[in-house]
């Protein structure tokens, strides 16, 4: 196996992702190995692949080149970059209590409080942005999709899209979201031409300071979590007058925090840890 490819699996939130350290930026990661190495059950398996690459933009000392689990390439991934945080603070590449990483999306900032399984990585999402353009999402660039009533699968919504440095659609229910048929939402929005670069799709019930939640992840299928969702979810219920500014995210895979600081900043917090680490032989 001395080609072989090393890697370590981290989660947060039950969204796993398979981290690859390539400081030298030596060893790319085509669509198809991603692939491979998602597969749960002729690979890892992970909601997506996160290779490391040593940086110098902006005070981040790391890029993190992400893609989802079918070897698509993602802006960002909210549990995703606070999994690789926890990644290179493990390994001593970085010591904290605050660093820096650069995603497709930009350069975020990280707060880390705690050690070991008790450990909770904050990391700074951006400004949720609801103009079309800014998506992007079909229409006029200004206008936004904002608190609209749509009917999908059989369920009725109220839906808003915006962006968390990628495209979300967010669908508010007064039901249960387990009862809710995610896949057929799914493929009814897979095709969907108002969003050209595709869309992740959540579906959340507001109850008071929790937004019980699930997840439909661009390229990656149903997830246990969504990092960038949540905050998606917590801009979304907060615009509309369903949840206050600090709220938590309630997915199938556990709870994430999101609040909004100065300037309209998103803020998203968790828990962060190792699974395991290995080494994978690919074609």
């Amino acid at each position: 196996m001395s080609d072989a490819l090393s890697f370590a699996k981290y989660q947060g939130a039950g969204n796993d992702v398979v981290l690859v350290l390539d400081a030298e930026d030596r060893r790319p990661l085509g669509a198809e190995q991603v692939a491979r190495i998602c597969d749960r059950r002729f690979g890892v398996g992970a909601d997506g692949v996160i290779r490391l690459v040593g940086d110098d933009v902006d005070g981040a000392r790391w890029f993190m080149d992400y893609r989802n689990a079918d070897g698509s390439l993602a802006e960002v991934c909210g549990n995703g970059i606070r999994c690789a945080a926890a990644f290179l603070l493990d390994r001593a590449l970085e010591r904290g209590p605050v660093l820096r990483i650069r995603t497709r999306a930009g350069v975020h900032d990280l707060e880390v409080d705690g050690e070991g399984l008790g450990r909770r990585i904050g990391v700074s999402m951006g400004r949720a942005a609801f103009a079309r353009g800014q998506i992007p999402m079909l229409g006029p660039p200004e206008a936004t999709f904002l608190g609209e009533p749509v009917e999908l699968a059989g369920a009725r919504f109220l839906a808003a899209a915006v962006s968390i440095g990628n495209p979300h659609l967010v669908l508010l229910t007064d039901d249960d979201p387990e009862g809710i048929d995610l896949t057929a939402i799914g493929a009814a929005l897979a095709e969907d031409p108002r969003f050209p670069e595709g869309v992740n799709v959540e579906v959340a019930r507001p109850q008071g300071e929790v937004l019980v939640a699930r997840v439909l992840e661009r390229g990656s299928g149903e997830t246990l979590a969504c990092g960038s969702g949540a905050c998606a979810i917590a801009a979304v219920a907060e615009r509309l007058g369903r949840s206050p500014v600090r709220a938590t995210v309630r997915f199938p895979g556990g709870d994430l925090e999101v609040e909004r600081r100065a300037g309209d900043e998103l803020w998203l917090r968790g828990g962060a840890a190792k699974v395991f680490e290995g080494a994978m032989e690919l074609p």
